[in-house]
């Protein structure tokens, strides 16, 4: 059988998780400051070509009416 020693105990799996908890907190705010000015230059850039796209279509569809007086 097993040995006392062989055995996990409750305190011992909380403790890892603990260790793996607070290593994944720590690789995620370094991501995180990696991928902020990433993620707002992204929008930016999405946000200028949907207004480049809008003012080209607005210009093929545009009407031009003449008003003439007689």
């Amino acid at each position: 059988m097993a040995d006392q020693a062989d055995r996990i105990t409750p305190e011992q799996i909380e403790a890892k998780l603990r260790g793996l908890k607070s290593d994944l907190e720590g690789r995620a705010d370094s991501a995180k400051q990696t991928l902020m000015p990433v993620a707002i230059g992204a929008g930016v850039l999405v946000l200028l070509i949907a207004y480049l796209l809008g003012k080209r279509v607005g210009k093929k569809k545009s009407t031009v009416v003449e008003i003439r007086r007689l």
